[in-house]
């Protein structure tokens, strides 16, 4: 199972889409690794430099809508290649939500008013995030203050997480 702990880099804008995850320019590469260094290259938003901001984070809270636009796997294998295994955020386009599972991955949703309190308190500092899945529970920390936050995600998949994604599911199944 993969890792779904670390530290948190916040993205404060909603609608998030595909191409700005990984530019289409770089979908003609033929291994996850090669997408490494083009992760959210094209994402405009003030202070925000993706090699930098990126560099040592491991799960991603962001608002609204992210992973709209086009259907690919390739911007969870973005994610995946540099550490990043848990996008939380207030909602997710379908097909990138369910090619994060069927990567082994999660993307889970919140409440609007949750995510509000995770940037006000949390954003700008050195924030981690423990994730204990059997407990469905996120312990949010900054290293004075901690907050436990529940979350959900259905049992199909939980499965596919504790697969390592559909291939290991399917591979135990069928």
């Amino acid at each position: 199972m993969k890792n779904f702990s670390g530290k948190v880099l916040f993205l404060d804008r909603s609608d998030i889409n595909t191409d700005e995850i990984i530019p289409a320019k770089y979908l003609t590469e033929i291994s996850k690794e090669a997408l490494k260094p083009y992760l959210l290259e094209d994402l405009k938003m003030e202070e925000f430099t993706p090699g930098k901001d990126i560099a040592g984070k491991a799960v991603v809270v962001t608002r609204a809508n992210f992973g709209c636009g086009s259907s690919r796997e390739h911007a969870p294998w973005a994610l995946e290649v540099n550490g990043i295994n848990l996008v939380i955020g207030e909602s997710f386009a379908r097909i990138f939500r369910q090619n994060m599972f069927n990567c082994g991955m999660m993307a889970v949703e919140l409440p609007a008013e949750t995510i509000d309190q995770l940037f006000t308190r949390y954003a700008g500092g050195q924030t981690t995030i423990e994730t204990d899945l059997q407990k469905g529970l996120f312990r949010v920390s900054d290293g004075e203050t901690t907050t436990q936050i529940p979350f959900e995600i259905s049992e199909f998949d939980r499965a596919l997480v504790d697969a390592g994604g559909w291939v290991g599911f399917a591979d135990k199944k069928y």
